[in-house]
């Protein structure tokens, strides 16, 4: 993957993680909100959190110090 292809990837990825905490909030609003379903998207921002640190890290040069 070229950066072009990383920086779009990226974006994908934090408008879902922007997505998924609408969602959580939505649902702990919700009048009897579904913990499952809260645990199960919770989970998923977590794996998006990792993919987008593992994507951001590919864009950072390694240095020699």
């Amino acid at each position: 993957m070229d950066d072009s292809e990383i920086q779009r990837r990226l974006e994908l990825l934090r408008i879902e993680h922007r997505d998924l905490d609408a969602a959580i909030d939505a649902l702990r609003l919700a009048g009897a909100p579904d913990q499952l379903q809260i645990a199960r998207l919770k989970k998923r921002k977590l794996r998006l959190r990792d993919e987008i640190a593992l994507l951001e890290d590919q864009l950072i040069p390694d240095i020699i110090a």
